[in-house]
């Protein structure tokens, strides 16, 4: 049985949603991170990440709010001495990439050394706390209405004093790669999901809420 490397299934991960849909491989990281050094700065790294999120809201079971949506972009930083300089786009590009280098690349000390240039990169030895699956994309949007149904039924059914139930369904599939100018890249998947209630129970004219997730 075949047993696939958390760290390099992690990076695929990140090639297929960070780099590949922009045109992007680790030799443009390479050649941005080239860019930079050429100006004798100490230290640089690009840092790219994708974000997806999601949240369902149920009331009384209806589903009264829903969100969606998606943020991406690669921030570059260089480090001369005790200098620290940042650059950030939005947009994933080879352009955008270069332009952001080129902003970092002032900082350079001019009396500052040679800087070694990095061999083949290397991934990074991460432990893996969690997996790479995708949780927003495992159930469909009628599974998760339905999953919050049952967990709005399962908290009337544990009381008759049980008056007004809200759910909630929040996901957030986080993936990150980090590429450093001493040759180590590393990616990151962060699959977070939450499933939340709130009741508010009633007797003899009291209320009382109870909430958990």
């Amino acid at each position: 049985m075949n047993i696939a490397d958390p760290a390099i299934e992690r990076l695929a991960v990140a090639h297929r949603l960070l780099l590949e849909p922009y045109g992007l491989d680790e030799s443009s990281l390479a050649a941005a991170l080239a860019e930079i050094r050429r100006h004798r700065v100490d230290y640089a790294d690009l840092y790219f990440q994708y974000t997806r999120s999601e949240s369902w809201g149920l009331e009384e079971g209806i589903v009264k709010s829903g969100s969606f949506g998606i943020d991406q972009g690669v921030g570059v930083r260089a480090v001369a001495g005790d200098k620290t300089a940042f650059a950030y786009s939005d947009d994933i590009s080879v352009a955008a990439l270069h332009d952001a280098a080129r902003t970092v690349r002032g900082i350079a000390s001019q009396g500052a050394g040679k800087v070694k240039l990095a061999s083949a990169r290397k991934p990074a030895a991460v432990k893996a706390l969690y997996g790479s699956f995708d949780p927003l994309a495992a159930l469909d949007s009628d599974a998760k209405v339905a999953l919050l149904q049952k967990v709005d039924r399962l908290a009337r059914a544990k009381d008759p004093r049980v008056k007004q139930v809200m759910a909630g369904l929040a996901g957030e599939y986080d993936v990150v790669l980090v590429a450093r100018s001493d040759g180590v890249i590393a990616a990151d998947v962060r699959p977070l999901v939450r499933l939340s209630v709130t009741v508010i129970a009633e007797q003899d004219g009291r209320r009382e809420v109870g909430s958990g997730g």
